[in-house]
């Protein structure tokens, strides 16, 4: 009796027909109407990305050559900002707090593979920014990673864990260098070096 081969796990799809249905619409209309459009066409833009189902709050600056993975999954609060050349990959929820930025080329990763089963499965994690946080040009944060409010991420840092809110990160991985001094001054007396490492 022959044997019956069992499918390469590695052929598998990660995402669902209709994930994936949705990607290639997004595709088009970010190609032929978001990519397009005036740099300082924020609401056009907004609304594309609000009807894909994105929760954009007012006043999002977001911008033409930024690249948004899956529109569902993105949540901007009031005046957050994504440059151009930003990647926000996101299979699971990304969202950005009031006042944050995502420079130029920076990557919000929010998906990696499980390298330790052999099927190498799609793993994926939230990432969220607080508010006025700011991830730097070509910084890259990993799935399931928090920056807290006015936390920085420095230029070509890499965020593997948590951002403790009001301080700067730099590095690969990133660590705590030095808090932030606007945080410290909108908190008042409350410490930001509480826990200093």
């Amino acid at each position: 009796m022959a044997q019956i081969e069992a499918p390469d796990p590695y052929a598998r799809a990660a995402f669902s027909w209709r994930n994936r249905a949705l990607r290639a619409l997004w595709g088009v209309v970010r190609a032929l109407l978001f990519r397009p459009s005036p740099r300082r066409a924020f609401g056009w833009r907004n609304a594309l990305l609000r009807a894909f189902g994105a929760r954009i709050a007012s006043g999002c600056h977001i911008y033409p050559k930024c690249d948004v993975w899956a529109p569902w999954n993105l949540q901007c609060d009031e005046l957050a900002t994504i440059a151009d050349g930003a990647v926000v990959y996101n299979p699971s929820i990304v969202r950005l707090g009031s006042h944050s930025i995502v420079s130029q080329q920076a990557y919000l990763c929010g998906a990696t593979h499980d390298l330790d089963d052999p099927a190498f499965p799609l793993v994926s994690a939230p990432i969220t920014l607080g508010a006025y946080a700011w991830v730097a040009a070509r910084a890259t944060v990993l799935p399931g990673v928090r920056l807290g409010d006015y936390a920085v991420l420095g230029l070509g840092s890499v965020a593997t864990r948590d951002l403790e809110p009001g301080w700067v990160y730099v590095g690969v991985p990133a660590r705590k260098v030095r808090p932030r001094r606007c945080a410290v001054s909108e908190r008042g007396a409350q410490r930001v070096d509480e826990g200093d490492e």
